[in-house]
């Protein structure tokens, strides 16, 4: 359900070697979340670094909506950069499998697996 790599690179170098690869790729970058600052900033002691990156192709977005509107509470994709255990990590949840737990529609399936496929190799680039 996910995939998540390990990288020797610190949080703030993943981040940028991610936006980048984004960019490469044909997505946009529509908002990163900083939830370690935000919950620092509202008393919470959290010591790991955790930035959530919303993600889109725009073609990818319209075919998925077109198939089926409902799909809209699953956009824009996710990608994270975080610490966990004194590592750096990027992950994301496999789109193919999260969008099969909500439609059997096979041409959202088709979708699902090409932004999978491109969403790895952003990942893996970013490494």
């Amino acid at each position: 359900m996910y995939y998540i790599v390990e990288t020797a690179k610190s949080p703030a170098q993943a981040a940028t070697d991610l936006t980048e690869a984004v960019a490469r790729n044909g997505f946009g970058l529509l908002h990163v979340h900083d939830l370690g600052t935000t919950l620092r900033s509202k008393g919470i002691a959290f010591e790991r670094e955790c930035q959530v990156f919303e993600v889109c192709n725009p073609k990818q977005a319209a075919g998925v909506l077109a198939a089926d509107m409902r799909m809209n509470m699953a956009l824009p994709c996710r990608v994270s950069v975080y610490t966990d255990g004194g590592k750096t990590w990027i992950g994301m949840i496999r789109p193919g499998p999260m969008l099969a737990m909500l439609s059997s529609d096979l041409a959202l399936a088709a979708i699902a697996g090409e932004v999978e496929q491109t969403l790895t190799r952003i990942i893996d680039e970013a490494r």
